[in-house]
Formats: C-alpha cells, structure tokens, sequence
C-alpha cells in the first residue's frame, strides 16, 4: 500500500489551480520519465528541473543598463502612448523613469485596459526584463514581470527556467511547479545521518525547495548540494529496488545443472564457424554458473553480430541435458521471429526441440505448442509476453533467457522466473553499456562480454552527407540494387505531425518517392502495421522480392539480412548515438561488407556534430557507448528514448556517478539490517520507492 501522506502528490496534476486538462496534457511532454499512457501527477512536476536560472539582482538604473542584459528598474509611469486608431500592428508604449533616465516599455498586440490596471500613470513600479536599445534610446519589449513598489517581495531575484513545449507558457509552468511543491507532504528521512552529514545534504524538502526557488546560479547547478541529495536519492530507489529483486531471486535455491555434454557436442558440430574467443569465454562461464545450485542472475553484453544467440543456445542445451526447459523472450514479435529463425536449424541439428510462441500462434498450433511445453517434449520456446500469460505451463523451466531486458519491467521478469522452479536467468543486450550504467540498471548481475566480432565481419564504411546531395544518394542506391545489393533506409517518422520539424520526412513519403524512382524494388515497413504485413515486408525483403527496404526504427535490434549492404539513416543528426550504433549494425553481416550514409540536415550544433564524427571514426560499440555517456549529460540511459532504454529523472552520471557507489553500498547496508523493512526505517524506504517511481518492488519487501 503506498503511504498515505504521499495522496497529495498521486493526485492529478490537473488538480492543481490554474491547471485544466488542456494544460495537463502539455505538461505530459516535459515531465521526466514516462507519462505516456498515464495522467501527470503532482509529484511528477517536481522533478521537472530548471535548465538555467535568470538573476534579476541586477539594478543598474535605466541609463547604466546594458544592451541585453536582464535588468531590475524601479521606475515611476510618466505616460501612455496607445497606438493610432486602425494601427493596430504597431506598438503600445508606456513611458517610465528613473533619477538616470527615461525607458519605453513596449507591448506588442496589448489590451489598454489591462496596461493602465497594471502600469497605471503616476505610480511606482518594479519593472524586470530584458534590456534593448532602439534608435539611441533605452526600451523593454513585454517585461517578464511588473509589480508595485509595495509588492516587491513578490518579484523573484533569481528565477528558474525550465525546459518547454509549443502552447505552454513560462509562467503557468512555474505556476504549476510552485503549487506542487506547496503540495510536499513532511516526508520521513530514508538516509543516515553519516551519509547526509558526509555530503553536506539538505533534506529532501529543503532540496526541493532550493532546486526550485534557486538562491543563485549554483542551486540550479547539477553538482549544487541540492541536486546531489535529489540524484543520491534516486541511485538509492534503484539500487534497493534492484537489491529487493535480486534478493528474491536468490533465495529460492537453485538446481546443480550439470548435463552430460552430449547436445553441446551435437550443437557445436552443426555450427558452420568457429566460436569466436569472447563467445567461448562466455558460454564457459555460463555453463559454470549453471553447474551451481545457487540460481544464475548474469549479463551478457553483446555488441551488434557479435554472436549472443548462439551462446544462449549452448545454454538452452545444457539445460535441456539436465531435463529442464528454456524460454527466450524477446521484446517484439519481429525480434521474436528473427531469434527463432536463427535458433530453429541450429536446434533440430543439436536434436533440441524448439517452438515459438506469440500473439499470432492459434488454433490447433497454439495447442500443440502449449501441450509440449506442458508436458516438456518442447525444449527450447522463443517467444514474445505471450510466454509469460498464467494459462502457458511448462513441465519443468530451468532457464529464462531475456533479450533486451530493458524494455521489460521487474513484475515481468517476476513473472517469467515464476514459471518455474527457481530457474536461472540469463538477460541479453545488444546495447553495449558503460560499467557505471550497469551497475544502475543490473545491479550486481554477473557480466558476460562479447567483443569480438564473428571471424571474416568486414568493417563498416562511415559516410556524413547533407541532405543536399539526397539525389547523387538515390542514383547509387539505385546503381546498387541493379548490381543485385540491398539497402534499408530509415527514416525518424511514420507520418507528419503539426508537431514535429517538417524536414523530417515521413517514411510513407520516403517509400513513395524511391518506388518511383527504382520501381517494384523497395518495401516498407513501420512500427503500425500488423505483425502480419510487417513480416510479409521483412520476408519480401530477405528473399530479394524487394531490395530496398524502408523502415522507421522497428529494425533496430535483432533483425538479420545477411546479404544487406547500404544503410541510409535519415536525419541522423536527431537519433541517439547508440541507436545509430545499432541501426549501422544491421548491414555488412555477410560476405559483401557493407556502408553506412548518415544523412543530415545542417547547421549541426556541437554535439550532433560530435556524435556523427564518433559513428565515423570507430565501430567499438563499448567505445561508442563511453562516448555517448559523455555526450548525453541529461541522464538519459545512452541514447534518447527512442532507444528504449529509460533514463533518470535528476540523476546526471557525469555529475553524480560518485554517487552511484554509495548508494549501492547503503542499500546493501539498509537491506542487511532488517531484509522486511519494518518500522519506522521501512516506512521510509517504502516512501522513497514510491516518490522515484519504484514501486514495483515495494511488494517484494515483505518477502525479503
């Protein structure tokens, strides 16, 4: 049960004054986290932080302000200046001065009435904003804020500037933030009191309040005491969320799955190459794992090709040698059939009985897939959330294999492994991650590493070109396809949005355009079209029925077409740099090599420029994964959310990875002292998991 102090900040964010509906719904936008499919709560709105601050303590007097510059004047109203009648398009001026001079404050569209309520002549007001000089002479377009003299506390010296949205105005999202935090309910203090006085933290309500009513540049600053208590806080939700779920996970003991060797044997000899060195390390520290009878919890990071499949395979047999079954999940169903397919001949060769299992499975198939899970004649099930429904049994799971495990929650991992009889777990990444993020994401999961590409892999060539040149583009994918190669082009957007930069070409309009130009040799497929039609494409494009194939971003991960050469990736400059990483991944499996086109539209700002230069220069994915830790100082977990991997709300691992460590070893601390969290420390915990949205784990809690 969540604590009930915390009611206030679960309450809709439109139940704020001043906060309809409409406004709600344009706050989903900003919001850290992920408030899509979910209305904005009160509590979401205090994470929003400032991306800078204004200072208006400068109080210079009119005739010592400088051009662009934000000032604070004390000034008296001398005049009004409305404009002439049937001129409505051209300025409202009010005329004000100090003992230094005269300003113009000019209004652009005003209400007369409203300027003489708020500016009336003869009065003496506080005036803020930015300074300009017209013709020689001092003015201000459309102050940020005017006051009475008399209600000077009312003007902020320092005021925050949060990041916005087309339709949401500054002000009412202040508004709407101040409001929330008047909401902060006294909340229990969940650190020691060794950590906060090491640190120099204030507590939760008193960092709040700073990062929001900033004294002066520092409060707004990612490395201020502040924000450091916020982003320790938030390391310390995870790491205890993750800690409960580990935990969990171990003590069910595990089963000693030994196996004679013999399906192993059987697999190897069907291979038709050589495991490289890395996947020989790695399927020999899983089966070392598997031999023990604690419940494996491991790692296994692989970049793009770099051959995971296979080692999950050899995993699969030895399970199946000891009797037991194995289910891999995969987080969509194209990812699904892309592993089966590869899984499939492998399997039949070793004398693994292997099935799939999806939404699109009916019938007398489903049945039959369902009875050989039930009754363990089927070894191996890849799959799709559809292996984890309560009416899919199997007769014995001794292995779960998750691939891309961040798209998937705790409750689903929680589900997969309740399968069975505490069955060992294997989680899968195509994403190579920085150790730092490991450790915030996993935990204290074993890591596996492969860095090797697969013998004979040709390098990648890496070209930038501007959108300029998109026609000399077209004529060599075009000479390509009639030299018999194949090419996928991406492209960001399915369809145009009012919201989104019209350059960003929709991939509808991109394949009508290349159809037209090379016809009856170019697909399409995109994240709203059936599993049926999307399969229907990817087949007709691994077949050659097709030899361009347009996408948006569903062919990121897992999908295999040996023989595609060219990779062109539209408006490469708005994609995360792990992403491209993953979508340059796709091309050069086979014999051929491949290329990789990174269309941009310029000017680029630094660190698109930077990204594209990286994707050039290296094909390293754990080089490139460092780098984009570098570049992506927001906290967003390599790449943007396109990728798919959720980033922090505050937490920043240039400017808080210090932090990580010490969270980690609290929550260890916290959790060997009373596994259940009961009392007052308890009540805390729960607090916390519930205030940084982990509360997945709070029902673990009380299974230690």
């Amino acid at each position: 049960m969540r604590p009930s102090l915390l009611d206030p900040l679960f309450a809709p964010a439109a139940s704020l004054p001043g906060i309809g509906r409409k406004t709600a719904d344009l706050l989903a936008r900003i919001v850290p986290g992920d408030a899509e499919g979910r209305e904005v709560r009160v509590l979401d709105l205090l994470f929003v932080a400032p991306t800078a601050i204004i200072d208006r303590r400068s109080r210079p007097g009119v005739a010592r302000a400088a051009e662009g510059a934000i000032v604070t004047l004390e000034l008296r109203v001398d005049r009004h200046q409305p404009p002439p009648p049937g001129k409505a398009n051209m300025p409202y001026r009010v005329f004000a001065c100090d003992d230094t001079g005269e300003i113009a404050l000019t209004f652009f569209n005003a209400h007369r009435a409203s300027l003489e309520k708020r500016l009336p002549v003869g009065a003496d007001v506080l005036v803020s904003g930015r300074m300009e000089w017209f013709n020689g002479r001092p003015t201000m377009v459309h102050p940020d804020h005017i006051v009475p003299i008399a209600e000077a506390a009312n003007l902020p010296d320092v005021e925050p500037v949060y990041p916005g949205t087309a339709g949401l105005s500054p002000k009412v999202l202040r508004r709407a933030i101040v409001a929330a935090l008047a909401r902060l309910p006294p909340l229990p203090e969940w650190a020691s009191a060794e950590r906060l006085e090491t640190q120099n933290f204030p507590s939760i309500a008193d960092a709040l309040f700073r990062l929001h009513h900033p004294r002066d540049a520092l409060d707004a600053d990612p490395l201020s005491a502040a924000w450091r208590r916020l982003a320790y806080d938030e390391f310390l939700a995870g790491q205890i969320a993750l800690a409960l779920v580990r935990k969990r996970f171990r003590r069910a003991q595990g089963v000693a799955r030994h196996g004679d060797g013999r399906l192993r044997a059987l697999l190897r000899a069907a291979l038709p190459y050589t495991l490289t060195g890395a996947q020989a390390r790695a399927v020999a520290e899983i089966a070392a794992d598997l031999e023990k009878p604690e419940r494996m919890l491991r790692l296994l990071q692989g970049d793009v090709g770099s051959g995971k499949t296979v080692v999950a395979l050899f995993a699969a047999a030895q399970a199946a040698e000891s009797g037991a079954q194995t289910a891999f999940l995969a987080p969509t169903e194209i990812l699904a059939r892309q592993h089966f397919a590869t899984l499939e001949p492998l399997a039949r060769k070793a004398g693994l009985d292997i099935a799939i299992l999806t939404a699109r499975e009916k019938g007398k198939d489903r049945e039959r897939i369902l009875a050989g899970l039930a009754d363990g004649s089927i070894a191996l099930a890849v799959g799709t959330h559809a292996l984890l429904q309560e009416h899919v049994g199997f007769r014995d799971l001794g292995l779960a294999v998750v691939d891309e495990q961040h798209r998937f929650g705790v409750h689903q991992r929680l589900a997969l492994a309740a399968k069975g009889d505490a069955p060992d777990l294997l989680v899968m990444t195509a994403t190579p991650i920085p150790r730092t993020l490991v450790l915030s994401a996993f935990g204290d999961m074993d890591v596996s590493r492969l860095t090797e590409k697969p013998a004979g892999r040709k390098p990648i060539r890496t070209v930038t070109m501007p959108f300029e040149r998109l026609g000399e583009l077209v004529r060599h994918v075009a000479g390509a396809v009639e030299r018999g190669e194949k090419a996928f082009w991406i492209c960001p957007l399915v369809e145009e949005s009012e919201e989104t930069d019209e350059r960003l070409v929709a991939a509808e309009e991109r394949h009508d355009a290349l159809a037209r130009l090379i016809p009856g040799a170019v697909g399409l497929v995109h994240g709203r079209m059936k599993g049926v039609e999307k399969d229907a494409a990817m087949e007709a494009f691994r077949t050659g029925d097709t030899r361009v194939l347009v996408a948006t971003t569903v062919v990121e991960v897992g999908v295999d077409v040996p023989d595609a050469t060219i990779m062109v990736i539209e408006n490469a400059e708005r994609f995360g740099l792990a992403q491209l990483h993953q979508l340059r991944g796709r091309v050069g499996r086979g014999d051929a090599g491949g290329s990789c086109v990174l269309l941009y539209h310029g000017p680029l700002g630094e660190t698109a420029q930077r990204r594209l230069e990286v994707l050039r220069e290296t094909e390293d994915g754990f080089l490139i994964a460092e780098e984009d830790l570098k570049l992506r100082g927001e906290g967003e977990l390599l790449g943007t959310r396109q990728s798919g991997i959720p980033g922090f709300m505050l937490a920043r691992f240039d400017s808080h990875g210090d932090l990580l460590a010490l969270a980690r070893a609290d929550a260890r601390e916290m959790l060997d002292g009373a596994a259940s969290l009961t009392g007052s420390q308890g009540e805390a915990v729960r607090t916390l998991l519930y205030v940084f949205g982990r509360d997945d784990a709070v029902r673990l809690l009380s299974a230690g």
